[in-house]
């Protein structure tokens, strides 16, 4: 007697979404005004803009970089203005945010433009737990526009997944 081994993941029509296919291929860095601040309170103009020009930047080359300040200060505009300036030349791409805000940006862009009729009328699996930090608001983005196109959409691994949302029948 011959073991035949049928993969019922496979044969269920199940495509999967993998969010991390869509992760940024450059390295991501944070740039943070906090070191900046006067007794970590204030920023002021003069010191700030002498420590952006001896600072050095070199690290942040090729890199997806988001601007923000970790302390709780109040900060002017011009202040993450200026940062960016000083950024935009180096860093491939510049962000204001934490680096979670800078991928839901991103996100938020590349599936605004995917092609999502290949899901039409499909069961979608929407991958999950994987090696990237891929944030959440990636997941929503993803869901939104499943939920234009599929006839289902879990979330897992196709051999374990949990219900998202299902089509009404017609």
């Amino acid at each position: 007697m011959e073991n035949t081994f049928v993969n019922k993941v496979e044969e269920s029509g199940i495509l999967t979404f993998n969010l991390e296919d869509f992760f940024p291929k450059e390295e991501l860095k944070t740039f943070d005004l906090a070191p900046f601040l006067f007794q970590g309170l204030i920023l002021r103009e003069k010191d700030y803009r002498a420590a952006l020009k001896e600072f050095d930047f070199t690290p942040f080359q090729g890199t997806w970089t988001n601007v923000y300040c970790s302390a709780d200060a109040i900060i002017p505009h011009w202040a993450f203005m200026l940062a960016a300036s000083y950024l935009s030349g180096i860093s491939s791409n510049v962000f204001f945010g934490t680096k979670e805000e800078m991928l839901n940006t991103y996100y938020h862009e590349v599936l605004g433009k995917l092609d999502w009729k290949v899901y039409d009328g499909q069961r979608v699996v929407v991958k999950g737990c994987g090696d990237k930090e891929v944030p959440v608001g990636a997941y929503l983005e993803v869901t939104n526009h499943l939920r234009l196109v599929a006839k289902s959409i879990f979330y897992g691994e196709p051999c374990s997944t949990v219900p998202v949302w299902k089509r009404k029948s017609e």
